[in-house]
């Protein structure tokens, strides 16, 4: 399948490792050019040059803070001096630990807004105007099934991850008379270093060893196994494509069958 990325432009954030890394992959595959960012500069440049040579695309890289303004206006500005005007926004960057109510103090809570909910807010409002006046645009925002599936085990994911469904939605009909289609992408359990930190947290607050509760999780898939980052990345690469230009203001569960909800 064509999905006429060649030449396109993608900044995907949260980019040198897990899901992040594999969307960069699947898009520099594809013939993007792609700008991974994240907040630590060594690793994130050595993501982009492994990239690069399992893709043969272009990849660059550029370290930035998803929590400050300046950092993200700093970001975009490098990529569009680098590769040109920005044509697809995947916003990934940010994560939420588990814990309960009385165990998430604020500056926990203020720390998951401004890097998740904020980060995302700030990154598409940096790179719309653009979009919009060209009249074409793709913003995917990775969110998580957590916020269409609450649990007190985990308040602050499952609060950030709701407002970004509404978000998304809410953006997605702002964009849709320019062009600029805005959707989100909720993962399951997919394996990367993000899970293997989830399921300890999850361990700690029930008492119970990893492996137990890693296996509870699981337990919860209908698959009966956990994702991989690239079964992911196939999905955002298709949501950023023209294959799926009447698609927008939706978003999409990657999660085995895990969530079962209306």
């Amino acid at each position: 399948m064509d999905l006429s990325l060649n030449g396109k432009v993608a900044v995907v954030t949260g980019g040198s490792l897990g899901i992040g890394r594999a969307v960069a992959a699947e898009l520099a595959a594809e013939g993007a050019h792609v700008m991974i960012v994240a907040r630590d500069a060594r690793r994130t440049e050595a993501a982009a040059q492994e990239l690069v040579g399992q893709t043969g695309g272009r990849v660059l890289a550029c370290a930035g803070d998803m929590m400050d303004p300046a950092s993200i206006d700093r970001v975009m500005d490098a990529a569009r001096d680098a590769l040109g005007p920005i044509d697809i926004l995947v916003n990934n960057a940010g994560s939420s630990p588990m814990g309960t109510l009385s165990a998430t103090p604020d500056a926990i809570w203020e720390k998951c807004l401004n890097l998740k909910l904020l980060g995302y807010v700030r990154s598409a409002r940096n790179v719309l105007p653009a979009m919009r006046e060209r009249r074409w645009g793709r913003i995917v925002n990775i969110i998580g099934r957590s916020g269409h599936q609450p649990r007190a085990a985990y308040l602050t994911g499952g609060a950030v991850n709701a407002a970004l469904l509404n978000f998304t939605l809410a953006l997605a009909e702002e964009c849709a008379p320019d062009n600029v289609l805005v959707t989100g992408v909720n993962p399951g359990p997919v394996q990367t270093s993000r899970w293997n930190t989830l399921v300890s947290q999850s361990a700690a607050l029930s008492g119970q060893d990893s492996d137990s509760a890693n296996d509870a999780a699981i337990a919860s898939v209908a698959l009966g196994r956990v994702g991989q980052p690239e079964e992911v990345a196939g999905m955002v690469a298709f949501l950023c494509s023209e294959r799926a230009s009447f698609i927008t203001g939706t978003c999409i569960n990657i999660d085995g069958g895990g969530t079962r909800c209306i």
